[in-house]
């Protein structure tokens, strides 16, 4: 089995979980871990470098830990040198996390008009700004990267981007192959993730995108040499994928097809999941009903190929309390098996016809004037 090192950590399964707003958070990550056994690296959802300095009472709940998530990592957004680096020696000297991981991939218009997520690559010296201060300050943690291809295809970045990453200390990096402007949309372009592999090899390469499967995972790796995966939208409504993933590199899984070796839960057994996803929210929200008004977003996700009913999903889709939850999934046919063909994608699949950017971004690539610490955002958690 590959072995993936982050630093001082050893990943294996070279598997990570890939910080996603709303999504990563700490109920989710011991859900995910739950199904791996413990096994791969789980990473926060975006924290904002601004709110962290700033102590923002958000921020914090989002940066707390369970005892038993080790390594701790925390993904973190910023466009501000300087408060990269103030984020990030405070991360070190409080031990709040163990890894970081410095986010130049998200493609949405809040992030991208500020210069920030996929948007900053393109701006070469401020890049390496913002790489050299969150690795002088990180003391002995490792600061790895997650990017994108590029803003758009007139304007690819991840190959110069690499190279900065690799001249300034940045431990590993991580490529979605989609530019900004596909979002989510079309197909994953894994021969960049293979180019981006062969232009840094002193460092890991990971893969992102379109990993559906821990058949996907393997076959990414086969075929463009990445040193790992990074799981984001595939693991939506199925945590046990991480035990999939973990069974395919260990060698215990038969195939996606199969009946064993792979996770093929029936709908009594989802429903026992969502319940539990349901109540981590609340008790870590500190309210039930907040918690289960959370975990809404998810129902679409994991009841997925699933005869239920359009008027059910609704109802079970606007749930304001466990016990309601808890009866309208006993009122499914809970001995359905796992339906064939539910492991495509979900989440967002579109794309954008334009990236929304600051006035003037594409001018230059190098000047960064007029992007300070007023670009920042004052929220985490995207």
């Amino acid at each position: 089995m590959t072995l993936l090192q982050i630093g001082p950590h050893a990943v294996q399964p070279p598997v990570v979980l890939a910080p996603m707003a709303g999504i990563t958070n700490a109920p989710f990550r011991t859900l995910c871990r739950e199904f791996s056994g413990g096994k791969g690296l789980f990473v926060s959802e975006m924290i904002t470098t601004r709110a962290l300095v700033e102590r923002n009472e958000k921020t914090m709940q989002l940066i707390h830990f369970d005892e038993t998530e080790k390594p701790r990592s925390i993904q973190l957004y910023g466009v501000d040198p300087d408060t990269v680096g103030k984020a990030a020696r405070m991360i070190a000297e409080e031990d709040l996390a163990d890894h970081i991981d410095l986010n130049f991939g998200c493609p949405v218009p809040k992030v991208t008009r500020k210069g920030g997520g996929s948007a900053l690559p393109y701006k070469r010296n401020l890049l390496r700004s913002i790489l050299r201060e969150a690795v002088a300050n990180a003391g002995t943690l490792p600061v790895t990267m997650k990017m994108r291809k590029g803003i758009d295809d007139d304007h690819i970045t991840y190959l110069d981007a690499g190279r900065i990453a690799a001249e300034e200390g940045i431990t590993a990096i991580a490529l979605h192959g989609r530019t900004a402007a596909q979002h989510y949309g079309g197909t994953a372009d894994w021969d960049a993730i293979a180019r981006l592999k062969e232009h840094v090899p002193q460092i890991p390469v990971l893969g992102n995108g379109d990993i559906w499967s821990a058949d996907d995972a393997q076959r990414m790796m086969r075929e463009t040499g990445c040193d790992g995966v990074v799981v984001g939208r595939g693991c939506l409504g199925r945590p046990w994928l991480f035990g999939d993933l973990v069974a395919a590199f260990e060698g215990t899984g038969t195939g996606s097809d199969a009946s064993e070796g792979y996770a093929q839960p029936t709908l009594k057994e989802v429903a026992a999941v969502m319940l539990r996803h349901a109540t981590l929210l609340g008790e870590w929200i500190g309210d039930e009903t907040r918690g289960v008004i959370d975990f809404r977003k998810h129902v679409a996700w994991y009841t997925k190929g699933f005869s239920i009913g359009s008027e059910m999903r609704r109802s079970l889709a606007v749930t304001s309390s466990l016990d309601e939850l808890d009866a309208l999934l006993s009122e499914l046919d809970l001995d359905q098996p796992w339906p064939v063909g539910a492991d495509g994608p979900r989440g967002r699949s579109s794309g954008r016809n334009r990236v929304v950017l600051p006035d003037g971004w594409l001018d230059d690539p190098y000047d960064c004037a007029g992007v300070d610490a007023d670009a920042e955002l004052d929220t985490s958690g995207g």
